[in-house]
C-alpha cells in the first residue's frame, strides 16, 4: 500500500501525472482544488476517484484522493473549524484511519503563545478514533522543532509527544536516525523557490510503530523533479507499507 503527501501549491489538473507517477493507493494533496472543479478543468483521474475534500476556497482545500479498490469516509462527528484536519476511514485491501493535515494556525485565530493549534487540538478532539485502529496521520504539518519556545502549546513537540504517547512515530525520523530539528532533507523550499534558497522540514507522516516496522519504502521528492521544474514549493513524500 503506497501513500503520497504533497503540497501541490495549487493547480493539481496540471500536475496530476506528477503524482499519478508515484503510484499512490492513497493521496492526501494540500492546496487542491474541490474534486468537481479538477472535473470541469479536465482531470478526469483524480475527478473519478473515491476523494474527500475540505476548505474555504474552492480552488485550494485538502483533499484525500483514493485508488485502486480503495475507498475514502469522512468520520462522523467532523469538526470543520480545525483547519485544515481531516479524519478519513479508508478502507479496501487494507483497512485503517488516516488524519489528513494541512495545517494552519494564523487562519484558524490562532495568535497567542498559550493556545493549541488547529492539529493539536485535532489530537484530542479525534483521539477515541486515533486510538481505535491503525491511524496514519500526514501532510503538511507547516511546523518544526527549530521554531518550538518554552511553554508554548503551539510548539512542534508538544504534537510529536503526544503521538509519540500513542505508539504513533515519525516516518522520516524513524527511517533516518535524525533527531527531530535536525533533518537533512527539506520538504519546503521557501519564498525563493531555489535548492540554496531558505529550506525547511515541514511535511511529516506518522505511523504506527509496527507499521514502521513493515515500512517497503520511503522516499522524499527530489527538487529537481518537483520545485525546480515549477511545480511547487514543497517535495512530496511517499511511503510504501
Amino acid at each position: 500500500m503506497r501513500l503520497v503527501f504533497w503540497n501541490c501549491n495549487m493547480a493539481l489538473h496540471r500536475k496530476a501525472d506528477a503524482v499519478l507517477s508515484e503510484r499512490p493507493d492513497i493521496a492526501v494533496i494540500s492546496e487542491c482544488a474541490r474534486p468537481d472543479i479538477l472535473e470541469k478543468r479536465g482531470e478526469t483521474v483524480f475527478s473519478a476517484a473515491s476523494a474527500l475534500w475540505m476548505g474555504t476556497n474552492p480552488n485550494k482545500g485538502l483533499g484525500v484522493f483514493a485508488f485502486n479498490g480503495y475507498t475514502v469516509t469522512r468520520l462522523d462527528p467532523f469538526y470543520p473549524t480545525l483547519r485544515f484536519i481531516l479524519p478519513v476511514k479508508v478502507e479496501g485491501p487494507r483497512t485503517f484511519n488516516l488524519i489528513a493535515v494541512w495545517a494552519q494556525n494564523a487562519s484558524a485565530g490562532v495568535t497567542r503563545k498559550h493556545q493549541s493549534g488547529p492539529l493539536r487540538r485535532a489530537f484530542s478532539k479525534y483521539r477515541d478514533f486515533i486510538t481505535s485502529g491503525p491511524t496514519v496521520i500526514g501532510g503538511d504539518w507547516n511546523s518544526n522543532r527549530i521554531w518550538d519556545k518554552p511553554g508554548w502549546r503551539i510548539n512542534h513537540m508538544a504534537k510529536v509527544d503526544i503521538l509519540e504517547g500513542m505508539g504513533i512515530r515519525s516516518a522520516y525520523h524513524d527511517v533516518t536516525g535524525e533527531p527531530q530539528g535536525e533533518e537533512t532533507t527539506p520538504t519546503h523550499y521557501w519564498r525563493d523557490r531555489r535548492i540554496d534558497g531558505p529550506t525547511y522540514h515541514i511535511d511529516f507522516v506518522f505511523a504506527p510503530n509496527d507499521w514502521l516496522r513493515g515500512i517497503r519504502d520511503f522516499s522524499i521528492g527530489s527538487f529537481e523533479d518537483w520545485v525546480g521544474n515549477g511545480l511547487s514549493d514543497h517535495v512530496p513524500i511517499t511511503i510504501e507499507f
